[in-house]
């Protein structure tokens, strides 16, 4: 008979992030990106600079979004859309392709050090997967760029052909990649939408909170609220 510590059981085998709120700061990486490119649509014209912020729920006196604009969960083509009803002479196509270019290169601020973190959850066995609204284009550029694109399994963005979040599809198309059963992944991230794309594939819910909502935003429908995904590994065997 052997003796030693006993073995700790852990809530799941895989995870899905979230990228903008949950992988990188939101403030920190995102307002400084929709000043510039509020400029850059407007010739720095201050009407229409004025027109493109209130359409997209952007505070340019603050210089950051309002927790409830449109963009924030929302996929490239509806900030397109958005931006689009300031600037009717330009087609949501090219606002479109304009938004993905310049997103790919935001400015980035990891929430933790990702490098590490991924590292040690892939020691642990843990399947990893990335899901965001963003393009896949943005997403890998920005995976790319923090140095982690080789550490996830699966990337897929709102054009990867899953659908988007709120819908379950993008989710359940990483259980199957990744070979797992739904209710041993969690979704993580900052978002409403996250969490109830989490909920409707049946995985476990984590909301961070590295974006624009609040706690109480996020608890009625997360299994757990914590303050960024470097928490992650505690509520795993708690």
């Amino acid at each position: 008979m052997t003796t030693g510590a006993p073995l700790i059981a852990r809530k799941i085998d895989g995870i899905i992030f979230d990228k903008d709120g949950t992988l990188f700061d939101f403030n920190a990486t995102w307002n400084v990106w929709a000043v510039d490119t509020i400029r850059d649509l407007s010739g720095g014209e201050a009407e229409l600079m004025a027109r493109i912020a209130l359409e997209i729920d952007f505070d340019l006196v603050a210089g950051r979004f309002n927790p409830q604009s449109p963009v924030i969960a929302g996929t490239n083509r509806e900030a397109a859309e958005c931006v689009g009803r300031a600037l009717p002479g330009r087609s949501i196509e090219e606002i479109e392709r304009i938004l993905m270019l310049s997103a790919a290169e935001a400015p980035l601020a990891p929430a933790v050090p990702l490098a590490a973190f991924l590292d040690a959850l892939a020691a642990e066995g843990i399947a990893l997967g990335v899901m965001t609204n963003d393009t896949e284009y943005g997403a890998r550029s920005h995976l790319r760029s923090a140095g982690v694109d080789d550490r996830f399994d699966f990337i897929a963005g709102f054009d990867s052909g899953h659908g988007a979040k709120p819908a379950p599809g993008p989710l359940l198309a990483f259980a199957r990649h990744v070979s797992l059963s739904p209710e041993r992944v969690v979704m993580v991230g900052d978002s409403t939408h996250d969490l109830l794309a989490g909920r409707a594939a049946g995985m476990q819910t984590v909301g961070v909170l590295t974006g624009l909502a609040k706690h109480e935003d996020l608890a009625p429908l997360a299994d757990a609220v914590l303050p960024d995904i470097g928490h992650l590994p505690a509520w795993m065997i708690a």
